[in-house]
């Protein structure tokens, strides 16, 4: 009797961890809008090539983060503030200021990954 109740108890757990984590991590937000979520993988991205100074780089992950934002459509003001620092990833980037781009590249970053 206590086997079966051991038992129970770990399945209950287990199953617990598969389907409670995605929802702890915040990814079950991102799968809503699978647009925000690449949005902001490219955002990240952009400012990891800025960091190296790679501004070149930074700007196309930077457009292609925009690409996606804007193919979410959402309405809502972390996300309009994500665009903007996009906007203005890209503007430096192509100006070959890689430290602004990635400054405004982690900005982007941020606010998308609040939109829910």
């Amino acid at each position: 009797m206590m086997r079966r109740i051991c038992r129970s108890a770990m399945l209950v757990f287990g199953l617990g961890l598969v389907f409670g984590a995605p929802v702890l991590s915040g990814s079950a937000l991102a799968a809503a809008n699978p647009h925000v979520s690449e949005a902001v993988e490219h955002a990240r991205g952009a400012a990891s090539h800025g960091k190296e100074g790679h501004a070149d780089a930074c700007v196309q992950h930077a457009e292609e983060a925009l690409k996606h934002a804007m193919a979410a459509g959402t309405k809502n003001p972390h996300f309009d503030e994500g665009i903007k620092h996009l906007t203005e990833a890209v503007k430096h980037g192509k100006a070959g200021h890689a430290e602004a781009c990635t400054e405004h590249a982690s900005g982007g970053a941020t606010h998308l990954a609040e939109v829910k």
